[in-house]
């Protein structure tokens, strides 16, 4: 079957371009696929990592000195030396002591502000103690009466008392604090670095309120009682009589 004469003519040029065969070497090759790029990360991860381990091996090897981290957390103490202020002699017998727990829940706000606004709630759980104590420093003249045969002995004690609360801060801590927008901002601004004395105080008085309930009194005059009994029976007292005044 004939066919055309132009069917059989070599084609001189690529379709829809005008660049001719010869020039195919100026066309810029295709971009890399994201492939080669994940691998070139990969590289530079695997490399990274490898330098960390030879580093940390050298570091234990103890070639090169201990590495620093250089947004490490540092501590500068600027406080100045304690002062001395007082001293003075005791007598005071601690016969008993009590250790409490309590759970404060104090909040501070405004009427007709919401608590959004304008509001300060805080639950503290303080952890004190409460000593009693005998103060033997008191005693006078007439205070010890011995018998006539040095058999017996009758002491009159002033009535133990109750030391100040000492509230442990390192076993009290602050359970949750609720805190209103303005209070926030004021925090930003100055804050009140105080503003937590009212939480201690608090506290404070509820454990030596528990305290004078608890039986801790009664529980310092039998403790200094038994004390005295044994003392006085081994220097030869066959009858000891212990009893309290109030002060």
């Amino acid at each position: 079957m004939a066919r055309d004469g132009d069917i059989n003519e070599p084609t001189s040029r690529f379709p829809d371009t005008d660049l001719h065969p010869d020039d195919r070497s100026d066309v810029p090759p295709p971009p890399p696929s994201g492939g080669g790029a994940a691998r070139a990360l990969l590289w530079v991860l695997g490399a990274a990592a490898l330098a960390v381990v030879v580093l940390l091996g050298v570091q234990t090897t103890g070639i090169l000195p201990e590495f620093r981290n250089p947004f490490s957390k540092e501590q500068t103490d600027r406080s100045q030396p304690a002062l001395l202020e007082s001293m003075q002699d005791l007598s005071r017998y601690v016969a008993a002591e009590g250790n409490f727990q309590v759970v404060v829940d104090l909040q501070n706000d405004r009427r007709n502000v919401p608590d959004w606004l304008l509001n300060q709630r805080t639950l503290f759980v303080g952890s004190g103690s409460v000593e009693a104590y005998v103060d033997f420093g008191t005693l006078t003249e007439g205070a010890i009466v011995q018998s006539a045969d040095g058999k017996s002995v009758e002491i009159k004690l002033p009535a133990p008392q109750l030391a100040e609360t000492n509230l442990d801060l390192d076993k009290s801590y602050v359970f949750a604090e609720e805190r209103g927008l303005l209070n926030r901002v004021g925090d930003l601004i100055g804050g009140d670095p105080n503003r937590q004395q009212q939480v201690y105080q608090l506290a404070e008085d509820r454990i030596t309120a528990a305290a004078r309930d608890s039986g801790l009194i009664a529980r310092a005059e039998e403790n200094t009682r038994k004390m005295l009994v044994g003392l006085l029976a081994s220097l030869g007292f066959e009858h000891v009589t212990v009893t309290y005044v109030a002060p």
